[in-house]
């Protein structure tokens, strides 16, 4: 029996803490023995959690540094002593490496990280790279993760890809009429769905810029902004100052978002940056055409012309153009949809998600009983 600890900056409903939840309740319990900490807040995951009978601990920390819950981590470590520990985004990641300094005999540290994170400031980046020696796998969610953090100095024999998995969301609970009605839009509405944080690396000012250019041959088009962030004020503003505001509506935060994907027509992603983009990856999984920024992970999801369309981040012309032709081709639409779930089934499962992470944890605790056996070696 593998013991396994997970630990996590919180539990809200967001992808990596999603992805999270989805591998700790998805693991064989006849072989791994699973217990999740979070270090500031629970959230909706927790409940997911604690269904499947995953022990969950919430730690409350306050603050960026907190010395107190940097102890809590250790002390955590050192009553439960599992075999590995398994952190997940740069809180938690710098936590645990931190936590088990000095520590004989240290748990097998494996970090997970989720983002090409340029945003990183140069403390954090010089925190990861003076943490390379505490860590003895990174694991990214896509080639792009893995080749940042290379480039951060991490050696390529400590470094692995694990794409995130997705499976098809809940039916909604309410009809796309009753959708429509809700908007206060006309039953011919075509709806667009952007889904995810409303931060500057998300490029939304593009796909306010592609709705103004696409209502005008389409004026039946609405784009649906699902959920919130800091600049949600100024996106609201722009939409206004472009005059497109009757077609878009800003939805904020819904626990139902990824459900009303089975809703929509089209899915627009304009990032700068990413990981690997759950909402994108459900979009598809829910069938819908998606129109997407050409960086390198969009590209390991979406194959052009076949399982959607890359264009240029900025290029709003090609947001409006790619999806006038869908919505004027129905049987493009179809195809193209169609093929993107074919994809996600085949290649970016859940269950093909869960089995990669239990076949590292595996190779890492017989690597390490292996090491254990011959010090000389």
């Amino acid at each position: 029996m593998i013991k396994l600890l997970i630990v996590i900056p919180t539990l809200d409903q967001s992808g990596a803490e999603k992805q999270f939840a989805l591998l700790a309740s998805g693991l064989p319990r006849d072989e791994f023995e699973t217990q999740v900490i979070a270090l500031s807040r629970g959230g909706p995951f927790e409940k997911v959690l604690r269904e499947h009978q995953v022990p969950v601990k919430i730690l409350k920390k306050q603050g960026r540094l907190d010395l107190k819950n940097l102890l809590q981590v250790r002390n955590e470590i050192r009553s439960s002593r599992p075999d590995v520990v398994l952190s997940c985004l740069f809180a938690a990641n710098s936590t645990i490496r931190l936590a088990t300094l000095g520590m004989k005999p240290r748990p097998i540290t494996i970090v997970s990280e989720r983002c090409v994170d340029s945003w990183k400031s140069g403390w954090q980046r010089q925190l990861d790279r003076l943490l390379i020696p505490r860590t003895d796998r990174l694991v990214g969610n896509s080639e792009s993760v893995k080749q940042f953090y290379q480039e951060l100095g991490l050696p390529e024999e400590k470094l692995s890809v694990i794409p995130n998995g997705v499976s098809v969301p809940p039916l909604p609970r309410q009809t796309r009429a009753e959708l429509l009605m809700e908007f206060g839009l006309p039953p011919e509405t075509r709806l667009i769905a952007y889904a995810g944080r409303l931060a500057p690396q998300k490029g939304i000012p593009h796909l306010l810029w592609g709705m103004q250019l696409l209502r005008q041959s389409n004026p039946e088009t609405c784009l649906l902004i699902l959920g919130d962030g800091p600049e949600r004020q100024n996106l609201e503003q722009l939409a206004r100052d472009l005059e497109v505001s009757p077609f878009v509506r800003f939805v904020g935060h819904r626990p139902d978002a990824a459900s009303l994907l089975h809703l929509i027509d089209l899915f627009w992603l304009a990032s700068e940056f990413e990981g690997m983009s759950n909402s994108l990856m459900e979009a598809m999984a829910c069938g819908k055409p998606v129109i997407v920024s050409d960086i390198p992970p969009n590209r390991e999801l979406v194959q052009h012309d076949q399982t959607g369309y890359l264009i240029s981040g900025g290029d709003s012309v090609g947001y409006a153009q790619y999806s006038r032709r869908l919505i004027e081709s129905p049987d493009e639409s179809r195809r193209i949809g169609q093929a993107a779930a074919q994809r996600m089934r085949d290649e970016f499962s859940v269950e093909k998600m869960v089995s990669r992470y239990a076949e590292l944890l595996r190779e890492e605790v017989l690597s390490a009983v292996a090491a254990s056996a011959n010090p000389s070696r």
